[in-house]
């Protein structure tokens, strides 16, 4: 293994969206993760083929309902720096899988818990999706256009942003201070939380008055003309971010407007009459031929690529920043590191793939394997 996190071992109990990017964070830069797959290759309704939430670690199936199936994890465990599970609140607990059995085999574990709702509080049994975790923390309403309805940012906000990311980051926590404490801990990531926190800016810029409360009316809500997207000649879209003054000159340049001709930016009173004129001018191009004008100066103006055009863009292509993962091209490991670069990602392994080898490492010999297999325990 090559990367930051080379040497850390992370035991991954299968799961949904948020866990399995958590891992996946923390196998690109490195760490081996072990994916603790159902035992019964094929018909695991967690599996997606070729699945690139899986990729860059080993799968072994295991029957976690048997006892030698718990057992089986537990020797994982007191090889282990971390374990990751996303199951609702007592579920591992109920599977003899939960903190306390762990930590009573290796006391230096970190534990990581990732739910909507968290491990307490009165939804904390509910079942959710991104959606509801990000309209309940604030974050959902703002999103959208004037008059209409909220607009689900895809699932970024608490399934990845929120949820697995922040997962990973507080393990990494974790981590370090049991450089100096020595013991393992419990992170309890819960997705409505990560949600909130995303949108600290926006609740601060709510309480000093810098930010109104109707959708569309805001700086970086679509609000302000200078911050937007629009439809250039060929039905393709440009992204404009020229907030800053010397930004928005370049902007002007680009288009080949007049700033002296133009009402007052800042006075909310103009955008509709500001924004028509933007409208009309970057229409008159397409895409490209825009975003040709634009290179080489601070005007802020960038195509808006499909995922299909993103990894061949000259500036992404220049950085690598996505890869071919076996016959898929994804995006790389991020971010980058100096002295302790990651490999390229590897593709998900078949479910239970592993299994053998990985029990094998535990010190098993074949004997114990076949018993295992027998009692239909693993893979």
């Amino acid at each position: 293994m090559a990367g930051p996190l080379a040497g850390v071992r992370v035991v991954e109990l299968a799961g949904l969206a948020p866990g399995p990017f958590a891992c996946t964070v923390l196998a690109d830069l490195g760490a081996d993760v072990i994916r603790v797959d159902r035992a019964t290759p094929g018909q695991d309704v967690l599996t997606v083929e070729n699945d690139p939430l899986q990729r860059s670690r080993r799968s072994i199936g295991v029957n976690t309902k048997t006892p030698e199936g718990v057992e089986v994890v537990m020797r994982l465990v007191e090889r282990s720096d971390v374990l990751v599970e996303g199951f609702r609140p007592g579920v591992t607990e109920r599977m003899g899988l939960g903190p306390a059995d762990c930590h009573a085999r290796n006391p230096r574990l970190i534990y990581g818990r990732i739910t909507g709702w968290g491990q307490d509080g009165p939804l904390a049994q509910r079942a959710g999706h991104d959606i509801n975790y990000v309209g309940l923390s604030g974050a959902l309403e703002p999103i959208g256009r004037a008059g209409q309805r909220p607009v689900p940012p895809l699932n970024l906000v608490a399934d990845f942003g929120g949820g697995g990311m922040l997962l990973a980051m507080g393990i990494l926590a974790a981590l370090v201070e049991r450089q100096t404490s020595g013991k393992g801990q419990v992170v309890d990531a819960a997705m409505v939380d990560g949600a909130a926190l995303l949108a600290t800016s926006l609740y601060g810029m709510r309480s000093t008055g810098l930010w109104s409360d109707k959708r569309e009316d805001n700086l970086l809500d679509g609000g302000a003309p200078f911050y937007d997207t629009y439809e250039t000649a060929d039905g393709k879209y440009v992204a404009v971010g020229a907030i800053e003054e010397r930004f928005w000159n370049d902007l002007l340049r680009v288009l080949k407007l007049d700033d002296r001709e133009l009402p007052a930016r800042y006075d909310k009173r103009n955008w509709p009459e500001l924004r028509k004129i933007l409208a009309e001018e970057i229409a008159k191009y397409t895409r490209d031929e825009l975003s040709a004008m634009a290179e080489n100066t601070d005007a802020c103006l960038t195509p808006v690529l499909t995922p299909e055009e993103a990894p061949t863009h000259p500036h992404n292509a220049a950085r690598r920043t996505f890869l071919p993962v076996g016959d898929t091209v994804l995006p790389g490991p991020a971010p980058r590191f100096d002295r302790t670069p990651p490999a390229d990602p590897t593709p998900p392994h078949e479910t239970g793939a592993d299994t053998e080898q990985v029990l094998s490492e535990l010190g098993m010999d074949t004997v114990e394997i076949e018993r295992l297999r027998a009692a239909g325990a693993i893979a």
